[in-house]
Formats: C-alpha cells, sequence, structure tokens
C-alpha cells in the first residue's frame, strides 16, 4: 500500500481531537508510531504505510513527519483536516470536526488509537519520548541523526512470529500495489 497522506492526517487529527483541537508535533509522532506498532501486534500490519526511522528523541513514522514538517506541497488531502504547524503544534482544520470525517480509518483502527490514546495520551512530549527510548526495543540511539528502523524488527519486537517472512510479504505487497497504482 503506498503512504496515503489523507489517512495520516485523519490519523493525528484523531489526537488532535483528544488533545483539545491542537497537539503537540513531537507527542503526536510518538502517538502515530505507537498505533503503527499497536497495529502491528494485533492485525499484523501498520495504520499507516511508510519507513520509520529512530531519532534522538525516539521512534518516528519519517513521511508523516515530513509531512508535518511541510515539505510536500501537494499535500494528499492533509490541509483538509489540519492547519499547518505552529509553534511546535499542529492543529484541526475545523475544531468542529465530528469523528465520523475521519472516513479513511476503519473502526478496528479507530479502537486501536482510543487505546493508544488511553495508554499515552495523559503523557507530555518529553515523557512520552522518554518512555520509547526505555519501553520500544527496535528504536536504537541514532547518536545525532536518524537510523532506519526495520519492519521485521518492530515486528519481532512486538512479539510476530516469522517477522522477517511477514515483512517481506508486506513490502512485497506494497510494491505490488504501487506499481498496479502506476498503470
Amino acid at each position: 500500500m503506498p503512504y496515503d497522506p489523507r489517512k495520516a492526517a485523519q490519523t493525528i487529527a484523531f489526537f488532535a481531537m483528544k488533545q483539545g483541537g491542537a497537539i503537540n508535533v513531537l507527542k503526536v509522532v510518538k502517538l502515530v508510531y505507537l498505533a503503527d506498532r499497536e497495529s502491528l501486534r494485533q492485525r499484523g500490519h501498520p495504520i499507516q504505510y511508510e519507513a520509520r526511522v529512530s531519532m534522538p528523541y525516539g521512534p518516528v513514522n519519517s513521511t508523516t513527519l515530513d509531512y508535518l514538517n511541510g515539505a510536500y506541497r501537494d499535500d494528499g488531502g492533509w490541509s483538509d483536516f489540519l492547519r499547518d504547524r505552529a509553534d511546535n503544534n499542529v492543529g484541526l482544520a475545523n475544531q468542529n470536526m465530528p469523528l465520523d470525517a475521519l472516513d479513511e480509518l476503519s473502526n478496528r483502527e479507530i479502537g486501536i488509537l482510543e487505546s493508544v490514546w488511553s495508554e499515552f495520551g495523559h503523557m507530555d512530549r518529553f515523557d512520552l519520548a522518554d518512555w520509547t527510548h526505555d519501553h520500544i526495543p527496535e528504536w536504537e540511539d541514532p547518536n545525532g541523526s536518524s537510523l532506519r528502523i526495520p519492519l521485521d524488527r518492530m515486528m519481532a519486537a512486538v512479539g510476530l512470529e516469522r517477522s522477517v517472512e511477514r515483512a517481506r510479504e508486506l513490502e512485497s505487497l506494497d510494491r505490488a500495489s504501487a506499481l498496479l497504482g502506476s498503470l
């Protein structure tokens, strides 16, 4: 599956709704990563299809962080849900956005986001970053840079058997989907 900026924006919008309409960027990138990790554990695949990296403040979804940082001109529906980043926060494009506007997310994915929020939503950005350093075994200190987190290592860390084979299968499906999308 190719990266879907609209779905990523809706994931962030969900957490911004829970935070009262706007959320700190560092905090939300940790929550997005944790949601993908929980989705892997429960369903065998992430919510977002993208590369993940270890960074100084913990693991992050790379393309989603790039979108949060304004790296893309064609936002793929991102701005339908989120305002541009300001003062290290990202907010909802519409403060009265209903939950059912998040139509790219399945009920199961919403449930995963709810459980991640329930467990981690009370934490501030730095406590959450520290927590990921201490509890996410696939994260490794990049010494001021970034290091790719292979999907199979993430899968193994959440307890999936045959993680190398499963990761290859997902990556193969991603390539096939991208090829079909280009036709």
